[in-house]
Formats: C-alpha cells, structure tokens, sequence
C-alpha cells in the first residue's frame, strides 16, 4: 500500500376596582385598582409528584411578597389621590388610618398567598375555585377592619359633620355598609389572586419546557451513541471477515499484524465518549489505522491518498464519522476488482463549512444505491443530521469513468474537542 499524504491550501470558495375610604351610606367615593398583566405558563402532561412540585415553589416568596406590596401601594396611592379630588379634611388623619388599613391587608393577602401556595399540587381549575372562594372571607375581613378605622373608631376626628357622626353611631344598617366595602376589596384580591395564578402557570410553562427541552436533548444524545456504536460492530465483522480468510489461508504473518491494528484501533476508538467531537487529525488518524487493516487483506490493489490542508487539522467533526465511507470503498470499489484502487480522502473549508470528501476509482455501483445500502451512508447522514440538524450534508454520485464519490458538509467547529 502506498501512502501518498500532501497537506494543501485549498480556496474558500383590568377593570377598575372601587375604593370606599371613607365607605359612608352618606358619600361612598369610588376609586380605581388596575390589574397586572400575567407572564407564562404551565404544562399540565409534565406534571411529577405532588411533593415535588411542592417543593419547586411556582410563585417564590419574594415575588409573592413584591406583588402584594405593588397592589397595596397602588391602593393606598388612589385612595390617597381620592381623597385630595373629594377635598376631605384632616389629610393626616386619614392618612394614618389608610396605613392601618393597608398593613392589615398586605397581612390578609398574604395569608391568601399562603392559602394559594398549598393548593400548588391541585389541577388548576381547582386552584382558581380556591383562590376566588378563599378571597370572600379575606374581602369580608378588610372591609371589617376598614369599616372599623373609618366609621367606628373616633370618627370625630375626620368628620366635622356632627349629624353625620351621629348618624354613623345609631344606624342599623351597618352590614350593608360592610358587605359593599367588601365586594369592592373582593374584585381587589380577586385581581391579585389573578396575577399569582397567572405567575405560577407561567413558572409551570417554563419548566416543563426545560424538561421538554431535557428530554429531546436526552434523546437526541441517545440517537447520536446508538448510530455511533452501530458503526463499531459493523466494521468488526468485516474485520473478522477478513482475518478468518487469512487464518485459512495460512497468511499468518499478515493475520497477526491484522490483529495488532485491530487491536489500536478499538483501543483509540472506544476510549472516547460517543457524544464527543474528536480533532480532524485524530480521525484521519483512525482511518490510516484502518487503511493499514485493510491493506493487510489487498496488499498489491489497495492505494490511499490523504489531502488535508493542516490549517484544517484542529477542527471538530463527529468520531469516526468517515468510518462507514472508507468501508464501502473498501468493500465496493476495492474487493470487487483485480487492479490498483485509491482511496482519496480530501477536505477543504468553503464558505464557513468543512467540505470531507470520500472518493475511490474502483469499478463503481452496479445501480446508484449500491454504496448506500446498509449502514454505511445512511448512518453518515442519520448521525450528521443529529449533530447539525440543517446545517450538515450528505451528497453521493458515481462518476462516468466509474468510481463512487461521497461528500460531506458540516460547520466549522473549533476549539471544542
């Protein structure tokens, strides 16, 4: 075998909430309490255990914490610009009040985050059911406490209206006057309850898009090794093939120097993981390695050529990604005929992409698909198209003047082998 290796430079060729502060049958002042928008979402066919999903809180404490702050300061600064518009008096009175108000709200609310949080494991239908029950008594409550501050406890201080005052004290309807400022805090909490769910669906949404992500990755790695270990039996029982065939015919010489690159090769070719690249150089390596088995078995008709700029040594491509290609040169260009064949094994970068070229001289396909049939091609193209989806190419042709020619087409990467 005659090994003719030249290193060459080729050419690149919403809705408004009311406020009631002060919630009085005589002036029921009305302000607005907008709602935040929701962000993501959840996937409901990746759910795990409910422990788990416990555990991996949806909506964090923290950002629990911010969105009840952010409601309840948007509250205290409408019902505060309300109260400017209406033109009531003892501003700092009422102020005080409204913070008493809205610390025992935020407390409230937070206790319906609680509430909320321990309905995580639940179908989120059952989780809107619960927020918007769970809400009624926390409306209920606020509007007790807001009732209290601003109709019950020294109501001489904020009202000069003497009547009014006396009024507030003997009328009967004091229910109807609670339950209105309820409803009013019932669509404010009803609008936070909102904003959780809508946080926590998003959180869900994105983490079985990461296990979705996960799992294709997983098998995308599965496909990749299972295509890569198809090519290592398949050029052992060739292998085997062929050093029978020199054991029978008392070639002993040839059939333990056989052995010993057979013995190289697998120890380079299996020390490597199957998902990882391997420098160009190494895999022009392993195929002189398996160029010099083969020369074993055509001694006088095997001949190689290797061509490959050094500028393009370091690239990444797939582990023994030209192994199938080189076989089938073997076995249809080289074993079928009785005269000198060469193997050429070229590449050449063009236009970003690393070109690999596989070529032999010998008689040819009998039909088009004959080069391809087995695992050979197919099993180029499968595992080029697992690693670089569209980026990476397969493209075969058999030449008049005869021959079979296999190119491939693939990114150039750098720097991670």
């Amino acid at each position: 075998m005659s090994v003719d290796t030249s290193v060459t430079n080729q050419a690149d060729a919403g809705f408004l909430l009311p406020f009631d502060e002060p919630n009085l049958r005589f002036d029921r002042g009305r302000e607005g309490k907008s709602r935040a928008s929701p962000w993501s979402v959840r996937l409901g066919a990746m759910t795990e255990e409910s422990s788990d999903r416990r555990r991996n809180a949806r909506v964090g404490l923290e950002v629990a914490i911010y969105s009840i702050l952010g409601f309840w300061l948007f509250y205290v600064l409408i019902a505060t610009a309300q109260s400017f518009i209406t033109g009531w008096g003892n501003q700092g009175e009422l102020a005080q009040r409204r913070l008493a108000v809205t610390v025992a709200g935020i407390g409230i609310t937070f206790l319906l985050y609680v509430i909320l949080r321990r309905a995580d494991d639940r179908s989120f239908g059952t989780r809107i059911a619960v927020a918007f029950v769970a809400a009624v008594p926390a409306a209920i409550a606020i509007a007790m406490i807001n009732y209290y501050f601003f109709n019950v406890y020294k109501p001489e201080e904020i009202y000069a209206d003497q009547a009014m005052i006396r009024e507030m004290a003997t009328h009967p309807k004091i229910w109807k006057s609670v339950a209105e400022i309820a409803v009013s805090r019932y669509f404010f909490l009803a609008a936070w309850a909102a904003l959780y769910l809508a946080i926590s669906y998003a959180t869900e949404t994105r983490e079985a898009e990461r296990r979705i992500a996960g799992f294709a990755q997983a098998a995308k790695e599965a496909e990749i090794r299972a295509l890569r270990y198809q090519v290592n039996p398949h050029f052992l029982f060739n292998t085997l093939n062929s050093l029978s065939s020199l054991v029978m015919t008392d070639r002993n010489v040839e059939a333990e120097s056989m052995i010993m690159n057979l013995s190289t090769f697998y120890r380079t070719s299996l020390s490597g993981d199957p998902m990882d690249d391997v420098p160009l150089s190494e895999e022009v390596r392993l195929q002189r390695l398996y160029l010099d088995i083969e020369a074993v078995r055509f001694p006088e008709r095997l001949k190689t050529r290797i061509d490959v700029p050094e500028e393009l040594m370091n690239l990444c491509v797939p582990g023994l990604i030209l192994q199938p290609l080189v076989e089938n040169a073997i076995k249809y260009g080289v074993s079928g005929v009785n005269r000198p064949v060469t193997i050429a094994i070229t590449a050449r970068s063009e236009r970003g992409k690393l070109v690999l070229t596989v070529a032999d001289d010998g008689k040819g396909p009998a039909n088009a698909d004959e080069h391809g049939t087995g695992v050979g091609l197919a099993n180029v193209r499968d595992r080029l198209q697992a690693r670089f989806g569209s980026r990476a190419g397969v493209v075969s042709h058999a030449p008049k003047e005869g021959g079979f020619v296999v190119t491939l087409a693939m990114p150039e990467v750098r720097g991670s082998c």
